[in-house]
């Protein structure tokens, strides 16, 4: 098929929206499909150097930026990029963007919508009750359960044939033939000491503070963080020197194909998330989200931690994790110590973790959603 896919990413960057949107373009692409990828703003970024920072193996596919005005609330720029996958002569309209899906079923071309979040705004959510009332072939590729759930409550139009769970996943070659923990340790600089570790941007809700306190209670590991813009890194960097706590290194962006590495260099993989979650726009996504670090977390092999939240439950089990409450330190620091002193356990879950892995990859997702809308061509 000929796929038009349209976002309103920024690319290229760091956030977590613009590496999905390169990470499902790339699914598609793997799975055969002739892809453009329209996004907002102007010229046209070098593929070589997207394929470098976002770690893409796949065949070249155009990127094609579009001008917009945010006044506009992407209107302008969703009207074009689905005048121009008209004209391109697209099968399938594949987006982020529920003014992209609206227009496109209005002009009778199917979609795939991804949906990450609840509708928002009052547009917003008239936009999206009238495309899901609309009679032209789509699907709604969820990324939990639980999203579609609460969606399906407030929005009954969507009917479960038109819905597909596609959690996030991981490109398996980035998390093969890894070292093991004392090389990759060796390799990038860290003493031997058992590292527990977070990745991810240092957004309201990730457990930062959290993550102080577990390390302020055992200080024989080492914790380190993975991510975070530079004014962030900065203040926890200046805090843990004002509170004393020597453990902690907050190391700032990790170019994506060097995350693998320090992940494997750590002895425990951490989600210490809130009960409220932000993300790069806002919002709170504590019971519908699907953090991609997740995923990478399981490939990477290692034992992982996680905050009780029922939609961690999705995709992580008792055997690839240990549930710990959220904004609890003492449920953190129990369940870690436990892992410090039971080895054999925590070789269990890393092998279990591994295994898991295998069924969440960008591929198999792009796979799953492509059979799923091919049933309503």
């Amino acid at each position: 098929m000929k796929i038009a896919v349209s976002a309103t990413s920024k690319i290229p960057s760091s956030t977590a929206n613009s590496i999905q949107v390169l990470m499902a373009c790339q699914g598609l692409v793997q799975n055969g499909q002739e892809i453009q990828l329209w996004v907002p703003g102007s010229g046209s970024p070098a593929f070589e150097t997207l394929r470098g920072q976002y770690c893409l193996t796949c065949a070249d596919f155009p990127i094609i930026k579009l001008p917009s005005r945010r006044w506009l609330r992407r209107l302008d720029f969703s009207w074009q990029a689905v005048s121009a996958a008209q004209r391109w002569g697209a099968d399938l309209v594949y987006t982020w963007t529920i003014q992209a899906a609206l227009i496109a079923a209005r002009r009778g071309i199917p979609v795939v919508f991804e949906a990450h979040d609840l509708p928002t705004g009052t547009l917003g959510k008239r936009w999206f009750r009238e495309f899901a009332a609309s009679k032209t072939p789509k699907r709604f590729a969820f990324i939990t359960r639980a999203l579609q759930d609460r969606v399906q409550q407030l929005y009954p139009a969507v009917r479960d044939a038109d819905c597909v769970i596609a959690p996030n996943g991981i490109n398996p070659e980035d998390y093969a033939d890894l070292p093991g923990k004392a090389e990759a340790k060796e390799e990038l600089g860290f003493s031997s000491r058992p590292i527990a570790s977070c990745s991810g941007h240092l957004y309201q809700g990730r457990g930062v503070n959290l993550f102080l306190e577990i390390a302020r209670s055992i200080p024989e590991i080492d914790f380190y963080w993975f991510g975070g813009t530079p004014a962030e890194v900065n203040f926890y960097r200046e805090r843990v020197i004002k509170e004393t706590i020597p453990n902690v290194v907050f190391t700032g962006l990790i170019p994506k194909a060097d995350l693998p590495l320090a992940q494997a260099a750590s002895d425990y993989l951490l989600m210490p998330y809130d009960r409220c979650i932000s993300g790069s726009s806002g919002g709170n996504s504590a019971e519908i989200c699907s953090p991609m670090k997740m995923f990478e977390y399981l490939a990477a092999g290692r034992p992982i931690l996680a905050s009780n939240l029922p939609v961690f439950r999705e995709v992580l089990d008792d055997e690839t994790a240990l549930f710990c409450e959220p904004e609890e330190p003492g449920s953190w620091i129990a369940a870690l110590r436990s892992l410090l002193t039971d080895s054999q356990k925590a070789a269990s879950m890393a092998k279990a973790a591994h295994e898991k892995s295998t069924r969440y990859t960008w591929s198999k997702r792009a796979n799953k959603i492509l059979e799923s809308i091919k049933g309503a061509l």
